[in-house]
């Protein structure tokens, strides 16, 4: 008897996506083939919106950063082989940032393993070292499995889970096993001690500061936040991706002065960020040689972690510690007439005033601040900024570096750029990720406002070389995407001002002066980036003006199309490549090796 013909039984494909369907997933990134074709064809019956990629590893990011402007599980759905290779992309970036993402991937029968069958490969051995989970479903536990690897994905320190899908499973019949539900995550605070024992260290501090970090905004603890520093009147810094989740305008709002916020303060709470690159390891000279860091944080491994104060840790829910320091704290407040309050006031004004002057220079080609500069105009008189009706994606070195700090964010979760792993290539994933989050089905809204937002990425030359065929995946679904490539020609900057010069580079490197032609980091002259969107049925503009700029992205932000806008702006090809960071660690071997 067939067992298509059994009323009971469902097909491998249809039980894999009633099982999504029921845990709540409506998004699924990814890119098909068999056997996985029937998985998304059957999620899309159930009424998942499929968003089809043109690169695995652009569906997986995608995925990532769903799971953290949802605060559930991402879902990224690739064949087997090849595409687990490129979505182990994903993989990394979801494990380094704590975003929760689950992978499915198609793979060849069972009775096939070993011997070479069809993209055969051992995904489970491979993932198991990167994922909090990973498994090989049968058609018995498809539904369990799913259950497990989304559960695990979200729970504790969130990450990526991942669930291998033979195609002995997808085409075969078997009964729903369960009910798929995963309540949300057990949360707890921290030890009253330590609380007590945090709270007395920040009394006596001369110099309290907050830190905010990306699993603060994970952790949807921006209110529990906001009361503990309004009441407390302690000035914070947030990191890149921790904007937002207290109001840039916020007068303790310490970013434009960080370097002697950084420097001077002598008790530092951490919520929600790691002391790793990004806060500079704790280390002196960004930091006091005393200082000490309160680190309140949901994974007890981070505790201590380049912390020279590993006892003073807080272990728990953000939301929660929020809470319960702010009760311990009873009405004590810090005195915002303090030499520290004063110091990050004066050099947040002198700060301000130099990057305004530096945004107000006229020169052609433009530069990074004047660009940034007329956009930041032109999209806040379009939208009121308190609104929150834009989020922000931004990847490149300069590029990130430089809007970081140009464009205020007022509420949580509406900034997004390269993170933990300083990933390139994340960028349209990710819009198209913010997209689906605010934009389609039940949105995750932020803020007060109703309306729709609008996405708004920011792509150095460079970055946006890595996914840029995904404007097409946009076109085809009509995501109204805002997209600006800041082009100077070059990774980090380009080879020379002028065209003559370039192609003379060009020339001595095709005739084998490879010593005297294009360097490592040399991208094309004046690409024509902004022709990928007009291919696709969206918008391009090349501009090289203020002028030109300001009416681009007026029209760009009131289109209903994926728009690019193509900025030619000053190669900077003078300047020597350096990093903060690089320094820093330079400077500690120095110390070491004088000791």
């Amino acid at each position: 008897m067939d067992s298509s013909a059994d009323s009971t039984k469902k097909s491998g494909a249809a039980l894999i996506a009633g099982t999504l369907h029921g845990l709540g997933v409506r998004v699924i990134f990814g890119l098909v083939g068999i056997p996985v074709v029937q998985v998304a064809e059957e999620a899309i019956a159930l009424g998942i919106q499929f968003i089809a990629c043109r690169n695995e590893q652009a569906a997986s990011y995608a995925a990532t950063a769903y799971g953290y402007l949802t605060g559930k599980p991402g879902v990224c759905l690739v064949v087997g082989g090849p595409g687990v290779l490129h979505a182990m992309a994903g993989i990394g970036n979801a494990s380094a940032n704590g975003f929760p993402m689950l992978l499915l991937a198609g793979s060849c029968e069972t009775h096939l393993l070993t011997k070479g069958a069809f993209q055969e490969l051992d995904a489970v051995a491979l993932l198991t070292p990167h994922t909090k989970t990973s498994a090989r479903a049968t058609i018995d536990s498809v539904s369990q499995s799913l259950l497990h690897a989304y559960r695990v994905a979200c729970y504790g320190r969130a990450g990526a889970s991942f669930v291998d899908l033979p195609a002995d499973v997808i085409q075969g019949w078997g009964v729903q096993q369960l009910t798929p539900t995963v309540p949300p995550a057990p949360r707890g605070g921290a030890d009253p001690d330590q609380v007590t024992r945090s709270v007395e260290l920040i009394k006596r501090a001369k110099a309290p500061l907050i830190v905010v970090g990306k699993g603060a905004a994970l952790a949807r603890a921006e209110s529990t936040i906001r009361a503990l520093v309004d009441h407390a009147n302690i000035p914070f810094v947030p990191t890149p991706m921790g904007k937002g989740v207290l109001q840039d305008s916020h007068s303790l709002n310490a970013s434009s002065a960080r370097s002697s916020a950084l420097r001077d303060a002598d008790v530092v709470l951490i919520l929600g960020a790691r002391l790793n690159w990004i806060l500079h390891f704790g280390d002196s000279p960004k930091w006091s040689e005393d200082v000490q860091f309160i680190q309140a944080d949901s994974c007890v491994e981070e505790i201590g972690h380049n912390n020279r104060s590993p006892e003073l840790g807080l272990v728990g829910d953000i939301n929660i510690i929020c809470k319960q320091l702010l009760a311990a704290l009873n009405n004590w407040k810090y005195d915002l007439n303090s030499p520290y309050m004063t110091s990050i006031r004066l050099n947040r004004e002198k700060n301000g005033a130099n990057a305004a002057k530096a945004a107000k220079r006229d020169t052609t080609p433009m530069n990074y601040h004047r660009a940034f500069d007329v956009i930041k105009g032109t999209l806040h008189r379009l939208t009121p900024v308190e609104d929150g009706n834009i989020v922000y994606v931004s990847e490149g070195a300069n590029t990130m570096d430089i809007s970081r700090s140009v464009f205020p964010v007022e509420h949580p979760r509406l900034r997004m750029d390269a993170g933990t792993y300083a990933t390139m290539g994340v960028g349209l994933g990710y819009a198209m990720a913010a997209h689906c989050a605010y934009n389609m089905h039940k949105p995750e809204r932020s803020g007060t406002a109703n309306m729709r937002k609008k996405i708004v990425c920011f792509e150095g030359d460079s970055a946006f070389g890595f996914s840029m065929a995904e404007i097409e995946t946009m076109a085809r679904y009509r995501m109204d995407v805002l997209i600006f490539v800041l082009n100077n020609g070059g990774i980090y900057h380009g080879d020379c001002a002028e065209a003559n010069q370039w192609f003379k580079l060009q020339s001595m490197t095709r005739d084998g002066s490879a010593k005297a032609g294009l360097r490592s980091t040399s991208l094309g002259w004046e690409v024509g980036y902004e022709q990928m969107a007009t291919m696709c049925g969206g918008k391009g503009f090349l501009v090289r003006t203020p002028e030109e700029l300001e009416k681009a992205t007026e029209e760009g932000f009131k289109a209903d199309v994926p728009v690019v806008i193509n900025i030619i702006i000053e190669s900077g090809h003078e300047k020597k490549l350096e990093f903060a960071w690089q320094k820093i660690g330079q400077k500690a071997e120095a110390k070491k090796s004088e000791g």
